[in-house]
């Protein structure tokens, strides 16, 4: 019996801290202050995805540091952090 491999593909959106509002957990950063791969401002995150990483610093964070949904992502005391902080969310969508 042939593998069959997935169709995996992944979508990139890049920021800075300095796009969030709200403070403590609250801290939020809407899906339209991001850059999508191609350089052209995001209108929505994925609403169907396996899976997606979160950057901070070009540092991948764990799973409880942020929430996501089509709209918004979400970091709890993210306001803490330097404005010009780069984050990126890579979603892995099949």
């Amino acid at each position: 019996m042939p593998i069959v491999q997935p169709y995996i593909n992944g979508r990139r959106f890049a920021a800075t801290m300095g796009a969030g509002t709200g403070t403590g957990a609250t801290f939020a950063i809407a899906a339209t202050a991001f850059t999508t791969d191609a350089g052209i401002a995001a209108t929505a995150f994925p609403a169907a995805y396996a899976y997606y990483n979160f950057y901070i610093n070009g540092i991948l964070q764990t799973g409880d540091t942020s929430t996501v949904t089509t709209t918004t992502l979400t970091i709890p005391g993210g306001d803490a952090l330097d404005p010009g902080t780069p984050i990126i969310v890579e979603f892995i969508v099949t």
